[in-house]
């Protein structure tokens, strides 16, 4: 019995994954003395793929913020930090161990994102010692299973059509009359300008930390890691505060010339007019729908081009829900898809972007350096030559998943597999994204100082890209040639004579040789 007389109360566990950081879940509305919030920093998380040392320790860290805001607040808090010793650096091990600790009467989780631990969860859930609920996690616009729901029937799935839904849903950029604003449902035309120079990429206002200490323990712990923790410069944001600071800045600095530019490649910049909101939007220190208000208000102030406001707003409303849905309506299994099977390693430069392709060498640098590269970086340098190459797609999602301080698998996945690898056979993309070197000199600057001649197709200092692509539509040819917008590659081929098209692909058979030299 308590001291008033009453039934003791058995306290509730809630479980805070790393990529749910979001201190105004309704769970932190009320502080309840009998509620223990419980955060863990995992090995079985760090080790699953090869994680960017950056990514390990911006959630730790973000993860430790929101243990102290909480703890502030007045809520319990316990947590489980990587190198405590009652730590078995098994998810369900812990809820175990922490179940029977404070005799807890029963556990409450939030909908986990990922696949791989919402079945951990659901098989653990069947044999736990205490009643197991599931809630809302509060962040997305859609369910799950609203995409799939929205597209029963239909043979193909467009993000045009769930976009539209999206924006009517939402009033988003609509006219009174149920019209979008400015008379068309987007500007991609206006979106694809190389990027001159001018004007100048905005000055990285996020503030530096210092995680040494923090970044020592993660090492002692054994947890294997790539690319350059920068743990004494570290820039990506921790908590709520911070995100928030960073969307003022990019609307003001950047989103006016986000949608001109955000396209381009360049050596001379590597964040040019992009937000870097993806972290904390994944992690949900921020929520998708300030987000999408804060680029509409901007516009609705005249302060940014209707343009640059659509296709900021086109990504977060409509592309990432998008391919939230894809993944759940596909998973299990999607992961899996190899489509074109395509089967050859990754070279060892994507661990060190030691390669004299100056487009690629930049853009997995930059990736090694700062665990983020944009959108056309990851899919139409690095995400088009593996496809060209016929990498094994698994195996570049997992480099994908690991080396990106964004990437959680429901976005990742489709992304890489879909999009980018074109291993779905097609669900996600209508065609595979491929270029030649012509696409690249036309929307960066690296051809400049490269090695490889961007005009050349064959010979020893011809671009490896464009004997590539052609031979990637000789090799998938059976799938391909039927496609409707690869009719003009195929005759474009067609009308090569004999003795070219065999040139080409005896040069890509040169090339694919010496992937590791390239």
């Amino acid at each position: 019995m308590s001291a008033a007389g009453g039934p003791i109360m058995r306290p509730i566990v809630r479980l805070i994954l790393g990529d749910q950081l979001n201190p105004r879940h309704s769970w932190f509305a009320t502080v309840r003395p009998d509620v223990v919030h419980v955060l863990m920093e995992l090995r079985q998380e760090t080790d699953y793929v090869r994680h960017h040392a950056q990514k390990i320790l911006a959630i730790f860290a973000a993860m430790r913020e929101l243990a102290r805001e909480l703890k502030g607040a007045g809520h319990r808090v316990r947590y489980v930090a990587i190198d405590d010793p009652s730590n078995r650096q098994q998810l369900t091990a812990n809820l175990d161990a922490l179940i029977e600790h404070y005799g807890a009467g029963a556990l409450e989780y939030q909908e986990p994102d990922e696949w791989r631990i919402d079945a951990q969860l659901a098989a653990w859930a069947q044999t736990a010692a205490v009643p197991v609920r599931r809630v809302d996690s509060e962040h997305f616009y859609t369910r799950r299973d609203e995409v799939a729901a929205l597209f029963q029937g239909r043979k193909q799935w467009l993000l045009e059509h769930f976009y539209r839904h999206q924006r009517r849903r939402h009033a988003v950029l609509m006219e009174a009359d149920g019209q979008p604003v400015g008379g068309q449902w987007n500007f991609d035309h206006d979106n694809r300008k190389r990027w001159p120079g001018t004007p100048a990429e905005p000055p990285d206002r996020r503030p530096r930390h210092d995680h040494g200490v923090l970044w020592q323990t993660i090492v002692a712990s054994g947890a294997g890691y790539c690319g350059d923790a920068q743990a004494d410069a570290f820039r990506w944001p921790v908590n709520r505060a911070e995100a928030l600071a960073q969307l003022d800045a990019f609307i003001k600095d950047a989103l006016p010339y986000f949608g001109d530019y955000q396209d381009a490649l360049s050596a001379r910049a590597w964040r040019l007019f992009h937000s870097l909101l993806s972290f904390a939007l994944n992690v949900k220190m921020l929520d998708p729908r300030e987000v999408v208000q804060a680029a509409e208000s901007a516009w609705q102030r005249g302060e940014v081009p209707l343009a640059a406001a659509e296709g900021f707003i086109r990504q977060i409303l409509g592309w990432r829900e998008y391919v939230r849905g894809v993944y759940w309506a596909h998973m299990p299994g999607y992961t899996e898809n190899n489509a074109l099977g395509h089967s050859r390693p990754l070279p060892d430069w994507f661990w060190s972007g030691h390669t004299r392709m100056a487009c690629v060498a930049a853009a997995i640098g930059q990736s090694l350096q700062h665990a983020y590269a944009h959108h056309i970086q990851r899919l139409m340098v690095i995400g088009n030559f593996a496809l060209l190459a016929g990498i094994d797609p698994q195996a570049l999602h997992r480099w994908y998943l690991g080396v990106y301080i964004d990437a959680f698998e429901w976005v990742e996945a489709p992304n890489t597999l879909g999009m980018s690898q074109f291993a779905d056979g097609g669900r996600l993309a209508t065609k595979p994204y491929v270029s030649s070197a012509a696409y690249l000199e036309r929307m960066g600057d690296h051809c400049r100082g490269c090695h490889y001649d961007p005009k050349a197709r064959t010979g020893e200092g011809a671009c490896p890209f464009n004997a590539l692509y052609w031979d990637f539509f000789a090799r998938h040819e059976e799938r391909l040639r039927g496609n409707h917008r690869l009719a003009m590659v195929y005759r474009n081929w067609d009308k090569m004579p004999e003795g070219t098209r065999a040139e080409l692909r005896a040069q890509a058979a040169r090339t694919l040789e010496r992937l590791e030299d390239l």
